[in-house]
């Protein structure tokens, strides 16, 4: 059931803003989900500003750019909002020497970044570094009285080969063990969409997130006061949609239609 202020999104028209996952949604890996490539191009058709949001920490920013161009998406890096600059430039703000839990293809985004002596500790994907001798240091560095940011907590996402653990578990772990509270900076904070529509020149009320993911993506976005559609592709469990109050917009079965949706049924286009 659609809440009183997306219904009248949804009739009046003023949806002039859409933010769009990457991750799961238009793509796995390397591989483009179906029809995704050509949605895109009807979207920017449509008298709408785009803006894609990631919570990916695998590799820095211009490698995304440069993998969704080799797949066949037009994607400018100006239009990426990536939880790696939220979290760099909070490290900026507190003025801290972060001990980095990314993969060395994510480091491009901190370049600069004093990391020598950290004091304090940083956490995305690192698939390679969540062993226990480092997660053992950052314990350690946290009972000093060490900040714990956290670029995202994803529970899990979506490889090639099947779901796999994100870096929710190991910050939570973290905070289980040292009574200490994260500071997160990607999706679903409210903080992180309001930013990303703020770059775009529009309120959150005028625009509507796409996603694979039902809290970080659909559920925070309509935490920040915007519409949410969930798409069945990607991390996407089937009863994903009763997980979140009040419900997604709308679930559709695929970027594609999502995009049909939008165009068809919000813009009439």
């Amino acid at each position: 059931m659609l809440t009183r202020a997306r219904c009248l999104m949804t009739t009046t028209g003023r949806l002039s803003a859409v933010l769009v996952d990457l991750s799961g949604t238009l793509h796995v890996e390397d591989t483009v989900i179906p029809g995704a490539v050509e949605a895109l191009r009807r979207l920017r058709q449509c008298p709408l500003k785009v803006k894609f949001v990631t919570n990916t920490t695998k590799e820095s920013k211009q490698m995304l750019v440069d993998r969704l161009q080799k797949l066949g998406f037009d994607v400018q890096p100006e239009e990426v909002f990536t939880s790696l600059t939220a979290a760099r430039n909070l490290v900026e703000e507190l003025k801290v020497r972060p001990m980095l839990f990314v993969q060395d293809s994510a480091l491009p985004d901190f370049e600069g970044i004093d990391t020598t002596n950290p004091n304090a500790v940083v956490i995305g994907l690192a698939p390679d570094k969540f062993n226990y001798r480092p997660l053992n240091d950052a314990f350690r560095l946290l009972l000093e009285g060490a900040p714990l940011i956290a670029i995202h907590k994803a529970r899990y996402y979506k490889k090639s080969d099947g779901l796999s653990l994100g870096p929710g578990p190991f910050v939570t772990g973290l905070e289980y063990a040292t009574d200490v509270t994260a500071t997160v900076v990607g999706k679903p904070e409210t903080t992180f969409f309001r930013e990303a529509v703020k770059t775009l020149g529009c309120a959150p009320e005028d625009a509507l997130m796409i996603g694979d993911d039902v809290r970080d993506d659909v559920g925070g976005a309509q935490v920040a006061g915007m519409a949410g559609i969930l798409v069945k592709t990607g991390k996407y469990r089937p009863g994903d949609e009763e997980k979140i109050n009040p419900p997604p917009t709308t679930v559709c079965d695929s970027f594609s239609e999502a995009v049909y949706y939008i165009c068809n049924k919000i813009l009439k286009t």
